[in-house]
């Protein structure tokens, strides 16, 4: 069987650094907002290239501080509307609910999956706050369009980036794109640690000293509360753990646009579409979505001779019963999308037969 991801094969190159890590930090007995968090936090904002980095609990928590931390600045209120692509994943919606926001849906493009930038004017309003662009499946948004109408309507721009660790756009890493950015480090990411992790970067001074603190209980200095905050931190190990693999990010997205560009070359079958790829170079590579009207029966005959693939996301927000006033809206781009995208393995270790052998499958069915 060829696995979608084998997180275990991935991970366990780095075991010995894991250990020597874990038992430093066993043996220091400091687990939260320690120096290596600190160290990764410092890092990671050089290899984003902004100058802040404040590693959260998760990726969806890291967008959901972020628009807390425009409330507490008095930039954003409850209600406001935040615009963001029809064909994300969930987690990018609930981020703008949960912070009590009001999330607008816009038609991604058929052909990248990117939000439409010609349809985001449209759905602004006087109540719009911010764009919310995804960069999908580990490709940058047209950010130059989108940065454009954000200046030009006053609004905060708020990367996606949990599907983008190193991908980059004219010369700038995703997360210092717009205002400010949330990452996940969710294992099966480009950058994914051995359990839940995520992180904010910006440049901006003063989101960045709110959620310093609104990350902590709202608090800078302990026993004293500035705001009404929670408890979202990236602790020791994993921060450790991620400073690790931060190393080998970049040869790791090499190896992952060897495999896609392989994979554009030879996939000759005219029943499937295959991604496309905007730029020669910045493409991170997370998911290789190809996309055919014979999806499920695709998926079936892959498995049954040996090939695992994932459907990222079989389900469009808009028809998640969580969102049930959208029930009666239509998004067919979205839709459409959704009922046909099939994710091909893709990861650093997949090896040059298993890469011929899916690629050999698939022109043959």
């Amino acid at each position: 069987m060829i696995p979608f991801l084998d997180l275990q094969k991935i991970n366990i190159k780095h075991e010995e650094d894991f250990k020597k890590e874990l038992n430093d930090i066993l043996r220091r007995g400091w687990f939260i907002l320690g120096e290596k968090l600190t160290e990764f936090e410092n890092l990671f904002a050089q290899y984003c290239g902004v100058k802040h980095c404040l590693g959260v609990a998760n990726g969806l928590d890291a967008l959901i501080l972020i628009f807390e931390a425009y409330k507490e600045l008095g930039i954003m209120k409850v209600g406001d509307e935040v615009i963001v692509p029809a064909n994300t994943y969930i987690a990018s919606i609930l981020a703008i609910s949960r912070a009590g926001l009001i999330p607008i849906l816009v038609e991604p493009r058929l052909d990248d999956y990117l939000i439409d930038t010609s349809k985001i004017v449209e759905k602004i309003t006087d109540r719009t706050v911010a764009i919310l662009p995804v960069h999908l499946y580990g490709q940058v948004c047209d950010m130059d369009s989108i940065n454009a109408i954000a200046k030009n309507y006053n609004l905060k721009v708020i990367e996606d980036s949990a599907q983008s660790h190193g991908a980059y756009f004219q010369g700038k890493r995703s997360g210092n794109l717009g205002d400010a950015s949330g990452f996940s480090f969710y294992p099966t990411k480009n950058l994914g640690a051995l359990g839940d992790g995520g992180a904010i970067t910006t440049n901006d001074d003063e989101l960045a000293r709110v959620v310093v603190a609104y990350r902590n209980y709202g608090s800078h200095i302990k026993h004293h509360h500035q705001f009404k905050g929670i408890n979202s931190r990236l602790d020791e190990i994993q921060a450790a753990f991620l400073l690790i693999k931060l190393k080998h990010l970049d040869s790791d997205n090499e190896k992952r646009g060897g495999i896609a560009l392989h994979y554009l070359q030879n996939i000759k079958n005219p029943a499937i579409v295959l991604p496309k790829v905007n730029r020669d170079k910045g493409h991170a590579w997370h998911l290789f979505v190809v996309r055919t009207q014979q999806r499920d029966s695709l998926q079936k005959y892959l498995l049954d001779n040996g090939v695992q693939t994932v459907i990222h996301y079989p389900i469009a927000p808009h028809r998640q019963y969580a969102y049930n006033e959208w029930q009666d809206e239509s998004f067919p781009i979205s839709e459409r999308i959704h009922n046909e995208v099939l994710s091909l393995p893709i990861s650093p270790i997949l090896g040059k037969n298993e890469v011929d052998s899916v690629v050999d499958l698939i022109n043959a069915f």
